[in-house]
């Protein structure tokens, strides 16, 4: 059993990407969300054995479907007192749930956050190659979070939150794994901000997601402030 299935949590569509608005309404913020999943669909299909969407969510479930991805209905999981962030400890346990569904489906799993469309820019079938003989690979995200997580099912605690890539590498060595840190400017851009946004303008050629933001008129210019792009829409 050689198979790697990859796991992506969705919290909801509604009111997705709140550090968004007010530059995009509720409804664009959705669509946007749906965009960067299904760019990510399209990039590891051919790839991995499985993708599982977990959710609470019935219509982020309904999204999942239609574009032919495995839809598993996250349970009730109520937040731990020692956790600080109800939202955080609640993802870990979906997470934990989804890897309990596939560990005797599949020796490896992938875990990804749903907004990183510019993975199909990176060689992520490199990645999961080397995943075959390696059991712990993690992928950084922009202030310290992780991006991509290749472990074996349940190999480690999750630790999804504040800064979990310090974290997730030292349950990798209290578990005496070896881990792998693969740097990639494309999949280390999860979108947050007007200027992540600017960032796909410039690298998103042929992504779904870049074609949804021409479609609302965004464009993106060389600016020397406090931040490096300035993103703007046509009125």
């Amino acid at each position: 059993m050689d198979k790697i299935y990859a796991i992506i949590p969705v919290n909801q569509f509604a009111n997705a990407k709140t550090r968004l608005s007010p530059f995009l309404s509720p409804e664009e913020r959705k669509n946007l969300l749906k965009a960067m999943l299904k760019d990510i669909a399209i990039t590891l299909k051919p790839i991995v054995d499985d993708i599982i969407i977990i959710s609470k969510d019935e219509e982020v479930l309904a999204y999942a479907e239609e574009l032919e991805l495995t839809a598993l209905v996250e349970e009730d999981h109520k937040p731990s007192k020692a956790s600080k962030n109800g939202d955080e400890g609640s993802l870990n346990k979906a997470l934990k749930q989804a890897m309990k569904w596939c560990r005797k489906k599949t020796r490896k799993v992938i875990i990804l956050p749903s907004d990183i469309p510019l993975i199909g820019k990176t060689n992520i079938k490199l990645l999961i190659d080397q995943a075959k003989n390696l059991d712990f690979i993690i992928v950084p995200s922009k202030g310290g979070g992780t991006n991509a997580l290749i472990i074996k099912p349940l190999s480690i605690d999750m630790k999804f939150g504040g800064f979990s890539f310090k974290k997730h590498i030292e349950e990798a060595e209290k578990k005496k794994l070896v881990p792998l840190v693969h740097d990639s400017f494309y999949m280390a851009l999860d979108v947050n901000t007007t200027e992540d946004l600017g960032e796909i303008m410039l690298h998103g050629n042929g992504t779904e997601t870049k074609k949804y933001l021409e479609s609302l008129g965004i464009k993106v210019e060389s600016f020397r402030g406090h931040e490096r792009l300035k993103v703007t829409r046509d009125e």
